[in-house]
């Protein structure tokens, strides 16, 4: 079969590869739509140590079942999928309490790393166990499909969060996560939502989906949301970039007994602002990956619920993938997620 491997750091090779052999508890895939994820990105250049050459990298996928193993039971060739992810044990105190996302024996399609190698879905098969997978609903297309995985993100950080009614929020980072959530939040019944971010268009992407103002992110961020908010701040700020001025921005925005949910993870430190956090008691809650939200956001996809046709930027050719992640690692367009069909 052809992949598109990563046989060094910044370079990605279409190659003749293996096709997968199953186990019996495990589907083979032909693979119809992969999305490439920031973390590909990052693991493009080696920055996450977590994507080691060679690798198939991909995880947000969808396809056709080509082949079940004799243990499967309830699919059958033919049938439309996507899949988690997330290689869940099921049997661990956390599998058991519902916490797939924190599972002690976790692995992630498509990453090599010191502990395992498991390659993704950027390839025309890919093999998956059978209790990862979801059945698509017939409105949800393959590409469409490829952002049940960010939105299950964006739906498990938002469901995680502690709830008021008409609870009024701020979204620090406007790229495809955070507009995820932004999508959520307006779908699920939240109260006024602010979008924070430094990039115009990314803004007023924003405010189509969902948002109710839209604020260009400098020294004067957090004085325009206090004066939005009656002098307060909000109620729950999603910090979706993951450094260190977005998380103290967040923080600042949040009201007196306010929460902050973080979702974002680039740096792996940044400054906690310990008083301030303490003296106005702000609840910090992290949110990793998803758990378990597949189902629901395929259920929103289907109901148009959320605009994902506006998020998926170009669908192109497996084999142009290396341009592709070129393109997106030099920052050469204002790309939001890019499909690349097997």
């Amino acid at each position: 079969m052809k992949a598109l491997v990563l046989t060094e750091y910044q370079k990605m090779e279409y190659l003749e590869v293996e096709k997968p052999e199953i186990s019996p508890d495990e589907v083979l895939i032909q693979v119809k739509a992969c999305g490439i994820c920031g973390s590909d990105i990052h693991g493009f250049d080696g920055s996450t140590g977590r994507r080691r050459p060679p690798v198939i990298m991909g995880h947000e996928a969808s396809g056709v079942i080509a082949e079940v193993g004799t243990a499967v039971k309830g699919w059958n060739v033919a049938d439309r999928v996507t899949f988690d992810s997330t290689i869940y044990c099921g049997h661990c105190r956390y599998c058991q309490n519902g916490q797939i996302n924190l599972c002690e024996n976790r692995r992630v399609l498509g990453v090599s790393c010191e502990e395992y190698r498991k390659d993704g879905a950027f390839a025309e098969y890919i093999a998956v166990p059978q209790h990862i997978l979801y059945k698509l609903p017939d409105e949800v297309t393959f590409n469409q499909a490829t952002i049940v995985e960010p939105l299950s993100v964006a739906v498990h950080a938002v469901s995680l969060s502690p709830r008021t009614i008409n609870a009024s929020t701020a979204v620090i980072g406007a790229g495809m996560i955070g507009l995820l959530v932004i999508q959520t939040l307006r779908a699920t019944g939240y109260g006024n939502i602010i979008a924070i971010d430094q990039d115009e268009s990314r803004l007023e992407m924003a405010k189509k989906m969902g948002a109710d103002v839209a604020i260009y992110s400098d020294d004067t961020t957090v004085e325009t949301v206090k004066k939005i908010t009656g002098g307060e701040g909000v109620d729950i700020a999603f910090e979706v970039v993951g450094a260190n001025s977005s998380f103290n921005t967040a923080i600042q925005c949040a009201r007196k007994g306010g929460a902050v949910t973080l979702i974002g993870n680039v740096s792996p430190k940044v400054e906690l602002p310990l008083q301030t956090v303490v003296t106005r008691q702000i609840r910090l809650q992290g949110s990793c990956a998803s758990s378990g939200e597949y189902s629901a956001c395929l259920d929103m996809i289907a109901r148009k619920m959320v605009d994902v046709d506006s998020i998926i930027s170009a669908a192109a050719p497996l084999s142009q993938g290396n341009e592709w992640f070129s393109k997106l690692y030099h920052h050469e367009g204002n790309f939001l997620k890019i499909v690349l069909n097997p």
